[in-house]
């Protein structure tokens, strides 16, 4: 059968059709890219400094990001094309994936935060017990 047969609508289900697989398939990529549970759970490091730069490492989306933007894009696309006949199950998929996103980068964020912050507290902890064992001494002198 030669391209010259097809009418209009049989390639615009074609395409429409691909255009499904394709979100689909970027939805699947994405939810695949995503850090692996034991990842964020079992963590080695020699101290909690070490942890949270772990867990950060591991909170990081990578890939997962743009193939989810790959899903997006199709399906906005098709969606503004009117090509889908029944897409809810696509923009549920893709506004469960957006929120557990989000999850993850405001705990990426938090630890970030967590991370820059122990170093500092545990400067602050060193000089407030140096003081006191200064203090300690200077009372242990005095009597």
């Amino acid at each position: 059968m030669s391209q010259s047969t097809f009418d209009d609508d049989e390639l615009f289900d074609e395409a429409t059709m691909e255009m499904r697989e394709e979100v689909e398939g970027a939805l699947q990529e994405a939810r695949a890219a995503l850090p692996e549970p034991d990842s964020i759970w079992d963590v080695e490091a020699d101290n909690t400094l070490g942890v949270l730069n772990a867990l950060k490492g591991a909170l990081d989306l990578g890939d997962a990001e743009e193939h989810l933007r790959e899903a997006k894009k199709q399906f906005v696309l098709g969606q503004r094309a009117d090509a889908f006949e029944d897409a809810d199950d696509l923009e549920a998929e893709i506004g469960e994936l957006e929120e557990l996103f989000g999850d993850i980068e405001t705990a990426h964020e938090e630890v970030s935060d967590l991370a820059s912050t122990i170093p500092g507290v545990r400067s602050a902890l060193e000089e407030a017990h140096e003081a006191a064992d200064a203090d300690e001494e200077a009372e242990d002198e005095a009597e």
